[in-house]
């Protein structure tokens, strides 16, 4: 195993030390495990949380800043953080107006946002939460109860995140997450497996020419194994996937994610082939990402994420944002 690491055990605390040394706009704790906004939280604000495995930056650290996140709480590789951690994250969020959680479908998450949710209600504090469950490959796996939640994650968080920067309330924000979640879905290709620190070998074997349609986050199976394609025929397999849950039409936010050792220049070329078949299904590629933003270590493959526009969404959207993953309008 060859990876840019000091030891398996410290890679998250040494990740969030840099963290912390390269973005001095964010307030980070590497022991606590923590990321929050460094001016703390807005007053009268309705604050927005996540929080997951690590593994998969920039999610959810990377999204901490102005029109996104108040705070995030990253675990162990691939592991959910513990209610402690959410708690904390919390409070440094919580500018009084309520604090909503951004949660992804996997049990250990949902779990332990929920006592933590549960933990912070005792002290006083309003807070609502959203699953995200947007992946149409599976409806249930080792790690969920229905389907997991991927890269739309990202999405929710943009488009809530600028939703409560522009002092919409907390049942708003609310309702303006679970529209944006209802309205996407996504599908993943991988190409290779991923390694984590602990294990130090892949989390599952591909042959030279095979591939896994509908692959999880976390090294999870999908639909199926099978031959490598083009990336043509690739883009097609994830859209048939897509639509045949969700019929795609009008305008639509699309996401080209990277698994973490996916060239940038492959990504391009599926985008391109995402966006020509889209528009020979009648759907406008209104606004678009390409890049990693949801990833798994090392993994070798993609995701795309569509979600249906509306013309409020697409404001949110648009609205101003300052993080470390993204940024733009300031």
């Amino acid at each position: 195993m060859k990876k840019l690491i000091n030891s398996a055990e410290t890679v998250v605390t040494d990740a969030l030390r840099g963290l912390s040394a390269a973005h001095p706009g964010l307030r980070v704790d590497p022991d606590g495990r923590t990321v929050s906004r460094s001016g703390g939280p807005t007053p009268g604000k309705v604050g927005l949380v996540s929080g997951g495995g690590s593994g998969h930056e920039p999610l959810h650290a990377g999204f901490v800043g102005y029109g996104m996140l108040d705070a995030a709480c990253p675990g162990e590789i691939f592991t959910s953080p513990v209610p402690g951690q959410m708690v904390t994250a919390t409070a440094a969020a919580d500018g009084g107006a309520g604090v909503l959680y951004v949660v992804k479908n996997y049990t250990g998450d949902v779990l332990n946002f929920e006592l933590a949710a549960d933990l912070c209600a005792e002290e006083g504090v309003e807070i609502a939460s959203v699953l995200v469950d947007d992946d149409v490959a599976v409806r249930d796996s080792l790690h969920t109860a229905g389907r997991r939640g991927t890269g739309a994650t990202v999405f929710v968080e943009k488009i809530a995140g600028a939703a409560a920067e522009g002092g919409a309330s907390l049942a708003e924000v609310t309702r303006v997450a679970e529209e944006v979640n209802a309205r996407s879905r996504s599908f993943g290709v991988a190409l290779s497996a991923c390694t984590t620190p602990a294990s130090g070998r892949p989390t599952f074997e591909l042959g030279e020419t095979e591939i896994e349609l509908g692959i999880g986050i976390h090294g999870e199976p999908g639909r199926s194994r099978s031959t490598m394609r083009d990336a043509r025929e690739l883009a097609a397999i994830a859209l048939d996937a897509v639509d045949e849950d969700m019929p795609l039409s009008g305008d639509a936010l699309v996401m080209v994610n990277g698994m973490g050792a996916t060239p940038l220049i492959e990504l391009y070329v599926v985008f391109a082939e995402v966006a020509e078949q889209l528009a020979g299904r009648g759907v406008r590629v209104a606004r678009s990402l390409v890049g990693d933003y949801v990833t798994s270590l090392d993994m070798r493959g993609f995701s795309v994420t569509v979600c249906l526009l509306d013309e409020d969404l697409t404001r949110l959207w648009d609205a101003p944002v300052e993080t470390p993953a993204l940024r733009w309008g300031r």
